[in-house]
């Protein structure tokens, strides 16, 4: 039995600590913050009670294994998953309006077909087809493995198989997501559909690979999900499995620096002073935190991915509405911007704030999060990483987009909280509330993220600034790829 010191409860470093709990090992999780989760958190006032972190959960396969994988209970006798459908709404600059069936590419096809004209569904269809075909390359490598020692054929492949595209007399292919929009679905409207998977991600379609075409494919395949009290319930439930595990658990603990003794990771001390031994140390903090916590150990060398340093953060704005919600009203729905260029300019550029973004409207059918005849709705939209910077005139800019999808919404409105990116820092620890973004493939390895080993032997790290990235998906496989590392050494090939 060894003891494994776990540094922070994300749900990447809760899913290592079930993990190594139930192969035998003792596990302790030092948070500095009074509760677990990470990014899951929750926010609650007069009744209502909001998701302030992901709302939706994708490829819900993953939290299933770690259930399987850590006790006799599954996931759905812990939680309440719902999947939503349909699996979005969305509201385009033109005022076309779709509703897009969840996990039913015919039905997609047919949506689009009917509400942007014959062929509209056809070109989305086949681009799905080749967006499955990039899963299919990158899903082991990118997801399911530890990251490879010769990463650079990650990064140097784009493993989209875009359409030739006859341009300026030459023939060319997509390279990056904006190109396959402009080249192969050749509509503003699909083009802003598939260019809102990047933007939910804080990425910039324009520079973004083409590989990140799998983020769609995900969720078309595998479908979306919803879980019943909101998404907090699911890192509760993660949070009561290790503690049935028996993981100790420290909040207000504060971890200032990873030990190191005869060369290897051997322990944190706390900044009250005390020092926690330990076999191996599991980190699951953003970039800036470990490169303190491990000062003068060269956690990463050259020629390994280096830490990634995300840009963009999210808004997030609660709304308590009177009135129910109305029968038949859309989980999600996506109100694309009216002006594209400026959005772009705004999140990707020097601009201060971000004109006009697109705002997703969360509203769950949900009677946990609302008193009676009464409704909570989210809203989210990406924004650069700057917690200093004030945010009211865009939270009023994204309720008045919200007004599009949800008529008379300024009626209803009894009160609305802010969430800034200075709330994600305060929770996460990345600097200026940074969200990490999933793993993809091609761009230089630019969106990779580094190895979950480190230069220190006994040093592991977790969870979304760690392969395979962010995502609450991305943030389970980086528990099960740790705990794999650790259960059965370096020789570990994967999840099966």
């Amino acid at each position: 039995m060894a003891r494994i010191a776990v540094i922070g409860a994300g749900m990447g470093a809760l899913a290592a600590a079930a993990r190594l709990a139930v192969a035998g090992h003792r596990v302790a999780v030092y948070e500095r913050t009074d509760t677990y989760g990470g990014a899951l958190r929750r926010f609650e006032r007069d009744g209502f009670s909001f998701d302030t972190g992901p709302g939706l959960l994708p490829l819900p396969a993953v939290y299933r294994d770690l259930f399987v994988k850590t006790g006799k209970e599954p996931l759905e006798r812990c939680v309440e998953l719902v999947q939503v459908d349909p699996s979005s709404r969305h509201v385009f600059a033109d005022g076309t309006r779709v509703s897009l069936p969840n996990a039913s590419r015919a039905g997609v096809v047919a949506a689009l077909d009917e509400a942007l004209g014959p062929g509209a569904g056809q070109r989305w269809g086949d681009f799905l087809v080749r967006a499955r075909e990039a899963w299919d390359r990158t899903r082991r490598p990118l997801l399911e493995e530890p990251l490879w020692p010769n990463w650079q054929v990650l990064a140097e492949r784009e493993p989209y198989p875009s359409v030739p595209h006859k341009r300026l007399l030459r023939t060319r292919r997509a390279g990056t997501l904006a190109e396959v929009g402009a080249w192969e679905l050749r509509d503003p409207r699909l083009t802003a559909l598939l260019e809102g998977y990047a933007l939910a991600q804080g990425l910039d379609p324009r520079v973004t690979p083409a590989s990140t075409a799998v983020l769609p494919y995900m969720e078309h395949a595998f479908g979306i999900w919803y879980v019943r009290g909101g998404m907090r319930e699911l890192a509760r439930a993660v949070y009561e499995r290790c503690v049935a595990r028996r993981v100790e658990f420290r909040f207000g603990a504060e971890v200032t620096g990873v030990l190191e003794k005869d060369g290897r990771a051997s322990g944190v001390e706390l900044a009250d002073g005390t020092v926690a031994e330990a076999d191996s140390v599991v980190a699951g903090v953003a970039p800036g935190v470990l490169d303190r916590l491990a000062a003068g150990h060269a956690v990463r060398g050259d020629g390994e991915v280096p830490a990634q340093r995300a840009t963009a953060s999210r808004l997030t704005v609660l709304l308590a509405l009177r009135g129910a919600r109305p029968e038949g009203t859309a989980h999600r729905t996506v109100v694309h911007t009216q002006d594209r260029e400026a959005e772009l300019a705004a999140l990707f550029g020097t601009a201060a704030g971000n004109a006009h973004p697109t705002v997703t409207v969360l509203r769950p059918d949900d009677p946990h999060l609302a008193p009676a005849d009464h409704e909570s709705v989210t809203l989210t939209a990406a924004v650069p990483a700057r917690p200093d910077e004030s945010y009211g005139a865009l939270a009023e800019d994204m309720i008045s987009a919200a007004e599009r999808a949800v008529p008379g919404l300024r009626d209803r409105l009894l009160w609305h909280e802010v969430r800034t990116p200075a709330h994600i820092a305060e929770a996460t620890g990345a600097a200026g509330g940074a969200v990490p973004v999933p793993a993809l493939a091609a761009a230089g390895g630019r969106l990779l993220h580094p190895s979950n080993s480190t230069r220190v032997p006994g040093l592991f790290t977790v969870g979304g600034w760690a392969h395979p990235g962010g995502g609450l998906p991305h943030a389970g496989m980086s528990g099960a790829l740790v705990a794999g590392l650790i259960v059965e050494g370096p020789d570990f090939r994967g999840s099966r």
